[in-house]
């Protein structure tokens, strides 16, 4: 306070100081200076007045008045200083702010916001410029910092304009649920869509071959193309019967489900000697979700242990009834490897069809489904798809999920270009911007920028939920780190904050010297998965397999990449940058490819057939799991007497035995077991048989042994050799099949 008064006196000393310098310069003459005369209208014309002239005045002024402007604007510089305060201004805050958000809004460095946390009961080790603070700790800092906050307002987002595509109509129809009628003018017969059910190796894919050869037969024109999974049957009579084919594996349940939503009849194929089975019970219900009747196929009917009547009675439980027991459900026994009755299942068919009266209008925009998709490196993305309204040509606009196609050309059945495509009639789609999902409706619009319309409002909806998702996710975890952050914080209550920040440091010792890759946990095994296949159903039914996975807690499971196509370098990059294992389903990797694999040390598993892509999974599972030590059990002996032998200055107590089962080899590890309980486990010291030492002891005979130990023996303690052998584990998950 002293020192303070001190410095204003001497500055007011300085200033009076300079204010008697500038009266006498003021007041003083100035020799050799030039006078001018000055006439008044006062005055009369003889009298002058002497007056300096004006720049010689400021010249003699400026310098007394340099020492008098620096000190007045020392002082104006002080008193600023002084009078700014601590701003006071309103701070915008939200929640989920940042350190260097909050830094930013209220104008100051990160520094400042670490100096006023350290008024704030939290562990500054784990606060980074991106880190999320609470929003009490965030009205705590503006606080501390002599601002005032405030919230800040939600910027109410414009709601988007719904420009999705829909169908013309959103009502049911008899058994094409999700078609609308139409004009009854307008509607005109068309094939129906049978889809063939039934459980695995039934003979689903020979009754399809038989078909197909039938229409050869009759037709006399080249195969089908399999992999469409949809043909069409030409009959003698002039009906046409579009076929889907189904995989029976229960892995392929989601393909199964799909087939039946866009299907007007379903053949439920069943072995003559297997009866009932899960996939046949599976299929019976999807065909009653879909509201689709049945044709009952009893296949296998030439073995000599074939019961047709024992199945019938077996789907009575299933309330399938046939004709024959009062029901409405067509039974026919075939034979599908010798082609018997297959024309009467034909027939049996046409009826149903005939009865349903299948129409549909072929006017109008398309509207479609997709069965399957893939990949072509000639043609690109390729969908097969049943037409269900309208008439598909080349160069439609369609759009499917969030993809668009502008066709460029169109294939049958036999892989012939087309140039039309009515309803009931499979198809296959070329001209994809990228490869739709199986099972998504198609919808034709009206031009290319209205497609892209429809994609962009799908892709911003998807967007929506998943951040909706995403922020419930981030919510609980947060919530999960806030109350085990809490719990800490309980522990070290009574500390200092000093004692606090020493006990945080020496636990985090470790990690912090570290480097990132080091930071993960030693004992944590994960396999990373790139799957691949050929078609989008295949790859559906191998992620939905593994989405069964249950057992985290031996060997995290994380699918890295999934997709269509054959294996690719980026593929090899992946699985390289993540030490993960390729999985392909009914695809292909060039020399190239497997050269470039077995260089960087990357695992291609490629197969043909689900259930066995999955036992590879397993074992693969089972290599990352750590061995397990099992312990073989080689002798067993009994302590009949105890005595001690002297070596040097030291007791040693030693046991007599007996060995009653396997041998005793001095190699090997032992255990000591009294009352039930081990209570040793080690090596001797000494074997030995009467006064000779040896390395086996066998069954019958008597021995004195020491421990490595110095441990007591007691009469009926058991002695037992064993060895320890690592042994694989084994994943106790089940994928159901």
């Amino acid at each position: 306070m002293n020192r303070g008064l001190l410095l204003r006196f001497e500055n007011l000393v300085q200033l009076h100081g300079a204010c008697r310098q500038l009266r006498a310069l003021s007041s003083r003459k100035v020799c050799g200076a030039q006078w001018k005369p000055v006439q008044l209208s006062a005055h009369p014309v003889g009298s002058l007045l002497l007056q300096p002239q004006p720049w010689q005045k400021d010249r003699s002024i400026s310098a007394a008045l340099s020492q008098c402007r620096h000190l007045a604007t020392k002082e104006e510089t002080k008193k600023k200083k002084k009078k700014i305060p601590l701003s006071r201004g309103e701070v915008e805050i939200r929640q989920k702010m940042t350190v260097e958000e909050l830094a930013q809004a209220m104008g100051k460095d990160i520094d400042h916001i670490y100096e006023a946390l350290l008024y704030i009961d939290i562990n500054l080790d784990s606060i980074e410029p991106d880190s999320i603070l609470r929003e009490d700790h965030i009205k705590m800092i503006v606080q501390k910092s002599g601002m005032k906050y405030k919230s800040a307002k939600l910027k109410e987002e414009k709601e988007r304009k719904n420009t999705d595509a829909v169908k013309r109509q959103v009502v049911s129809c008899s058994f094409w649920l999700f078609l609308p009628p139409a004009d009854p003018a307008v509607l005109t017969p068309r094939p129906p869509v049978v889809t063939i059910l039934g459980h695995v190796d039934h003979g689903k894919t020979t009754l399809l071959d038989s078909l197909r050869k039938t229409q050869v037969a009759s037709m006399e024109a080249g195969g089908i193309t399999q992999h469409i999974g949809a043909f069409l049957v030409h009959m003698p009579s002039g009906e046409k019967i579009t076929f889907l084919d189904t995989p029976g594996h229960a892995a392929f349940s989601a393909m199964r489900a799909r087939g039946t939503n866009v299907t007007d009849i379903v053949i439920l194929v069943v072995a003559a000697e297997d009866g009932v089975m899960q996939q046949t019970i599976e299929s019976i219900q999807h065909a009653k979700n879909a509201g689709v009747p049945l044709i009952l196929a009893i296949n296998k009917c030439d073995k000599p242990e074939a019961d047709p009547e024992r199945v019938k009675k077996e789907l009575l439980a299933h309330d399938v009834v046939c004709e024959e027991f009062g029901g409405d459900v067509q039974a026919v026994n075939i034979s599908a490897l010798k082609g018997e009755n297959l024309m009467v299942l034909a027939e049996a068919t046409v009826a149903l069809a005939e009865m349903l009266e299948l129409k549909a209008d072929a006017t109008g925009l398309v509207e479609g489904t997709i069965i399957e998709s893939r990949k072509d490196k000639g043609k690109g993305p390729l969908t097969t798809a049943i037409i269900q309204r309208g008439t598909l040509r080349k160069g439609c606009v369609l759009v499917a999920g969030k993809t668009w196609a502008k066709v460029r050309f169109l294939f049958d059945e036999n892989g012939k270009a087309v140039d039309a495509a009515s309803p009931g009639i499979p198809v296959e789609i070329m001209g994809w911007k990228e490869s739709p999902s199986a099972g998504e409706e198609i919808l034709e619009v009206e031009s290319e920028q209205r497609a892209q319309e429809v994609v962009a409002w799908r892709t911003y909806v998807e967007q929506q939920e998943k951040m909706k998702k995403d922020l419930e996710v981030i919510e609980a975890k947060q919530k999960e780190h806030r109350l085990e952050y809490e719990k800490k914080q309980q522990k070290l209550a009574h500390l200092t904050w000093r004692q606090r920040k020493a006990v945080l440091y020496k636990a985090n010792k470790h990690l912090m010297f570290s480097r990132p890759k080091e930071r993960t946990e030693v004992d944590e095994n994960t396999l990373s998965l790139i799957v691949k296949g050929d078609v989008d159903g295949s790859v559906e039914a191998i992620l939905s397999i593994l989405d069964s996975y249950d057992c985290e807690d031996e060997c995290k499971l994380d699918i890295v990449y999934f997709g269509m196509g054959d294996i690719s370098e980026n593929d090899i990059s992946l699985a390289e940058a993540f030490n993960g294992v390729i999985f392909g389903f009914s695809v292909k990797a060039n020399e190239s490819i497997r050269k470039l694999a077995d260089k960087k040390g990357i695992k291609i598993k490629l197969h043909n057939i689900i259930y066995k892509l999955i036992e590879d999974l397993k074992d693969e599972l089972n290599r990352r799991l750590p061995p397990t030590v099992v312990e073989t059990t080689i002798g067993e002996a009994s302590v009949l007497d105890t005595f001690s032998v002297t070596v040097g200055k030291n007791k040693i107590p030693v046991a007599g035995c007996r060995v009653h089962k396997g041998l005793l080899d001095r190699k090997m590890k032992f255990k000591l077991i009294r009352n039930r309980d081990v209570i040793w486990k080690g090596c001797l010291s000494s074997l030995k048989h009467h006064k000779d030492d040896v390395q086996v002891i066998k069954t019958g005979m008597d021995c004195g042994l020491s421990l490595d130990k110095n441990l007591e023996f007691s009469i009926g303690d058991e002695i037992i050799c064993y060895e320890e052998k690592e042994v694989q584990q084994t994943t106790s998950w089940d994928p159901g099949f």
